[in-house]
């Protein structure tokens, strides 16, 4: 599909927008600790080996803003970042704890999980979560409960597959619509579904293009 000018100005600014500052604000144990809602926030949820974090640095530009690690669940609080410079246009990019890692304690899931959940559903700020799905796997159980407590708290969320470099291009084409079919049974789901690869960057002027669009 051909662009048009205008949305060929809209995703120059939107790239624009993602070369701004971007700094750590702090990461948030209890939902106590949530900092002030004055401003766009969106999410980035997932499982905890799906490569959040990766995809997030990539996304900022940066190499380390947020933490990654061999090892699945490492992140265990919302971590907030705060993104732009004018006071009006900033926005919080949030990484989210990583749900379904099964090596970690029962209690220590459980907090996660309760966490997660009330952050979810009480976030008056929260304009979009987007949700990172493995290509290579497609939905979970444990995927589908997130989307159908999201659809039940109507918090607008979007799936985006990650490592998407990791199928071959056939596999590409048709996990994206698959996923795209499934998305008719939940309410709150945006209807446009994101592939997206941190290694080769992959899909990423269009997940900026898509937070931009909320701002």
């Amino acid at each position: 599909m051909t662009q048009t000018t205008d949305e060929n100005e809209q995703r120059a600014r939107a790239i624009k927008f993602f070369c701004q500052p971007c700094e750590f604000i702090k990461g948030v144990v209890n939902i106590d600790g949530l900092p002030d809602d004055d401003r766009v926030e969106v999410a980035f949820a997932g499982r905890s080996n799906v490569g959040k974090s990766s995809l997030i640095n990539a996304l900022l530009g940066r190499k380390s803003i947020a933490r990654t690690s061999n090892t699945p669940g490492r992140t265990r609080e919302i971590n907030f970042f705060t993104l732009g410079e004018k006071v009006d246009e900033r926005v919080y990019v949030v990484d989210m704890p990583g749900y379904g890692y099964a090596r970690a304690s029962k209690s220590l899931v459980e907090g996660w999980n309760q966490l997660i959940h009330q952050y979810l559903r009480g976030r008056a700020t929260l304009s979009r979560v987007f949700l990172l799905i493995d290509a290579r796997h497609g939905l979970k159980p444990n995927d589908i409960e997130i989307m159908e407590m999201l659809d039940e708290a109507a918090v607008s969320y979007q799936i985006v597959l990650t490592k998407l470099d990791k199928l071959k291009k056939a596999e590409q084409e048709k996990i994206v619509p698959e996923v795209t079919k499934l998305l008719t049974k939940h309410p709150a789901s945006y209807p446009e579904v994101i592939g997206t690869s941190s290694v080769k960057n992959t899909g990423l002027d269009d997940l900026k293009l898509a937070v931009f669009g909320l701002l």
